[in-house]
């Protein structure tokens, strides 16, 4: 029988979580399975995850889904990957609906096949009145281009009145909290170009379990650290 895992109070949870999914391929390769396995069963994992998320009271998670420097992969994994997003929007949404889930999306989406961003579009505003949580998936996202593209949108008369709220607002996650916790899984302990504005002050979090392997039980002691913690922001 599957052991009970306890909720922390809501009150203590983090309002906005970031996520790097991290060990999709390991985890195949340690099987002895196909690469896209390895994609197919971490997206699995994260529908478990926004569940456990939101169970604690969670109202905004962010994941890394996709990088700039992920395109560099093979062209097979890249069909592969492109294709589970294609039959992620075309089976899910109705399924997010009934969940009260938001769907966003952030980077350079257009980069993606015309059909896939099109879908994107359709899901984000088919899903625009969820108001449980909402998801937030970083696809051909990076932090440096984020920052690159906000500052091109600037006008001379901008930047004279420049403030960190001010550029906040011209980031593809305007109206998005910060990340109060990024947890990374899969073994790295760097940020890896993931919102590298926006971190400033998360609390970090990282282990060595593979995503597909990430548990409610470890989550939920990840959600107890950060309510233990003192978060003084510098004061």
């Amino acid at each position: 029988m599957k052991k009970s895992v306890a909720i922390p109070e809501k009150d203590k949870a983090p309002h906005c979580i970031g996520i790097i999914m991290d060990g999709n391929r390991r985890w195949a390769k340690a099987r002895g399975l196909p690469v896209f396995m390895g994609h197919s069963e971490g997206y699995k994992k994260f529908k478990e995850f926004i569940r456990w998320a939101r169970a604690v009271g969670v109202k905004y998670v962010i994941a890394y889904a996709f990088s700039t420097e992920n395109w560099k992969r093979s062209e097979s994994e890249v069909k592969q990957i492109t294709e589970l997003l294609r039959m992620v929007l075309d089976t899910e949404v109705e399924s997010l609906k009934r969940e009260g889930v938001k769907l966003t999306f952030v980077g350079d989406i257009e980069k993606f096949p015309a059909d896939v961003v099109k879908k994107a579009r359709q899901a984000e505003k088919e899903t625009a009145h969820g108001a449980n949580i909402e998801v937030v998936v970083a696809l051909s996202y990076g932090g440096r281009d984020e920052i690159v593209s906000a500052i091109k949108k600037l006008t001379k008369d901008d930047i004279q009145k420049l403030t960190e709220k001010s550029f906040s607002e011209h980031l593809s996650t305007q109206g998005i909290p910060d990340p109060d916790i990024i947890i990374r899984t899969g073994g790295e302990m760097r940020l890896s170009n993931f919102l590298l504005w926006q971190s400033a002050y998360s609390e970090l979090f990282f282990t060595k379990t593979l995503w597909s392997d990430f548990s409610e039980k470890e989550f939920t002691a990840i959600v107890d650290e950060f309510s233990s913690r003192e978060r003084r922001n510098g004061k």
